[in-house]
């Protein structure tokens, strides 16, 4: 069981995604935007997984990635977006390990790539 921390402003998206990856036996805890996922990655830095969309108010997702990483270095990220070239863009300084999975997907992709990115 990992602990996951997902970054997602549509609160539909966010509680499909909480609900698919509890069902899945992780545990996690959802916030609304790249800020307050940040203030949870500083209140407790002992997260797995970063799951967080790209474009969000206040901060997005990849400037979040960066910060959180360097508050928690074994933290790996995934990014869920509908815009996949910004994910790949030389703005994201991972950008050649860059996990990203474009909207719309399937439950069942979501748990694959998580599962696996875990494993990795």
């Amino acid at each position: 069981m990992a602990r996951i921390l997902i970054a997602e402003d549509d609160s539909s998206m966010r509680q499909f995604l909480a609900m698919a990856l509890e069902r899945a036996g992780h545990h996690v805890q959802a916030c609304e935007d790249g800020l307050s996922a940040l203030q949870a990655i500083e209140a407790d830095p002992h997260f797995d997984l970063l799951l967080a969309d790209i474009v969000m108010p206040g901060m997005d997702g990849i400037e979040l990635s960066q910060k959180a990483s360097d508050i928690c270095a074994p933290l790996k990220v995934m990014f869920i977006t509908g815009f996949a070239g910004v994910a790949m863009s030389k703005r994201n300084p991972d950008h050649e390990t860059a996990r990203v999975l474009s909207k719309p997907f399937h439950l069942k992709e979501l748990v694959d790539q998580v599962e696996d990115l875990l494993a990795a």
